[in-house]
Formats: C-alpha cells, sequence, structure tokens
C-alpha cells in the first residue's frame, strides 16, 4: 500500500441477498468518495448475494500504469499549500498577502480566471473536505492524498462463523439494517452506515435504523443515496451507543416473582 494507513471498510448484509447495497459498494463512485476519505480497503460480505463485486476498477487501473490523474495532482498541491497557510499564525506575512486579489490587473476576455482563493474554495467544494480540517496536519495531508498507490484494495467473501472479528479490524461498517449486525458494531464503538432495505415488506429494522441515526450512533443511507451518505459524513458528529442498564428491570421481575434479589 505504498506506506499508507491501512483502513478497511467492511461491507455486511449478514445471512440475506442485498444485491443493491453489494452494487453500491461496488461502483466507481462510491469507491471514489472512500479514497477521497482516506479509506484503502473494501472488504465485502456479500451473504446470499448473486452480484459478485469487481476486483478492478479506475483508481486500481491507474495503479497498475504507476500514474494518478494530473488534475488531482495539481489540486492535491494546491491544497497543501492552502493547508500550510492556514496553520501559519494570523499575523504571518503569507495570512496576509496570498489570499489578496490583485485589483490593478487587467484580465482578459471571455470568462475571467479563477483566482487561487477561488479555486481553492472550489476544491474544497467538490472534495468535500472541511476548511477547519487544515489546523490538523496529519489528518489534512491525509485527507487531500493522491497517489499512484491510491487504488483500494477490494475483496469479497459470502459467508463467516463470526464477523466480528472483520467488524474490529475495520476503521469503518456498512451494514444492512439487521439489528444484530447494527448492534454488534455500534458496542464495538465502531462507526457505522446502515444501508436501508426498500425492497423488504414490512421493513421494520428501518425504524431501529433511522431511530439511531436520530441519536447521532450512527448514518443512515439508501442504496442510492450512499455516495452522498459517505462524501457528506463527518465521523467526528457520531455519539457512543451506551448499552442500557437491565438491572432495575431484573430486580423488578424478579420481586414480582418472589425470587431473591442476587
Amino acid at each position: 500500500m505504498g506506506g499508507r494507513e491501512r483502513r478497511m471498510v467492511f461491507v455486511t448484509v449478514g445471512t440475506t441477498c442485498f444485491d443493491a447495497l453489494v452494487k453500491a459498494v461496488d461502483s466507481e463512485e462510491v469507491k471514489e468518495a472512500l479514497l477521497h476519505k482516506g479509506y484503502t480497503e473494501l472488504l465485502v460480505q456479500m451473504g446470499r448475494g448473486t452480484y459478485i463485486p469487481s476486483k478492478v476498477s479506475s483508481p486500481a487501473i491507474r495503479d497498475k500504469v504507476g500514474v494518478a490523474p494530473i488534475e488531482e495532482k495539481l489540486v492535491q498541491h494546491r491544497l497543501r499549500w492552502f493547508g500550510h497557510v492556514q496553520r501559519r499564525p494570523p499575523g504571518a506575512p503569507v495570512r496576509s498577502g496570498v489570499l489578496k486579489r490583485a485589483d490593478n490587473v487587467k484580465r482578459g476576455r471571455g470568462r475571467p480566471n479563477l483566482t487561487w482563493d477561488e479555486s481553492v474554495k472550489r476544491d474544497l467544494k467538490e472534495w468535500n473536505i472541511s476548511k477547519g480540517l487544515a489546523m490538523d496536519r496529519s489528518a489534512w495531508r491525509q485527507a487531500i492524498n493522491v497517489s499512484a498507490n491510491s487504488a483500494l484494495q477490494v475483496d469479497y467473501f459470502t459467508f463467516s462463523q463470526s464477523i466480528a472479528d472483520y467488524i474490529r479490524e475495520a476503521s469503518l461498517v456498512i451494514s444492512h439494517a439487521g439489528s444484530g449486525s447494527i448492534f454488534e458494531t455500534v458496542r464495538l464503538g465502531k462507526p457505522l452506515i446502515v444501508v436501508v432495505n426498500e425492497d423488504l415488506m414490512d421493513n421494520h429494522q428501518s425504524e431501529l435504523a433511522e431511530e439511531l441515526a436520530d441519536r447521532k450512533h450512527l448514518l443512515c443511507a439508501r442504496p442510492q443515496t450512499l455516495q452522498e451518505t459517505v462524501k457528506a459524513m463527518d465521523l467526528n458528529n457520531l455519539l457512543p451507543y451506551m448499552p442500557g442498564d437491565a438491572k432495575q428491570v431484573v430486580t423488578r421481575i424478579n420481586k414480582f416473582l418472589g425470587f431473591p434479589d442476587d
């Protein structure tokens, strides 16, 4: 992986068939979004599905020929300098001078070229990167990283006796809305995107996912909105899930049944 920090995305559909989710994470759009967020691997547990994820994507092809798109490299260099500027003290000359527009410069005919600061604003918007992230040098360099090794490594399998080990290794989990997968993931303290299967009749599982999303314990998406969810997600806004204490309920039941408290 060229020295990059390993950050694995684990996708699980449980024992069900949820090809819509597997197809969504296998799309170039979602893979590119995950790459821009700094993830390096994608491992898909596809269950009973028939759709087979592709292990080759356009980033992987770029990796084989050893190049990254020149446009992305230019953006990377521009944002790297922007991050350096932002981390300088407010009174530093580079802070007071680099973002000023020269009013006495005549522009040619036609649509005017973007100034440096206008280009940076466009880059931040297109790459969905927060300006404030620049204050964290390590996180900033990771967010803007583009290299010949920036291919998302993809693998898949059907079933496993336990997915807990995969969840522990993951930096991000994308799951179907099964309650078992949801609670196993949040109890392990892993960031989670739950994708609701809209093809299921009487899909009560979506209510659980949406309630936990409202409480900011996870993110909730549909297959068609997964790309937007990945691009817009800020995992720092998620709150840890604290399991409820059932001791009081057990005590009341024991008391009602006449059992000793111990």
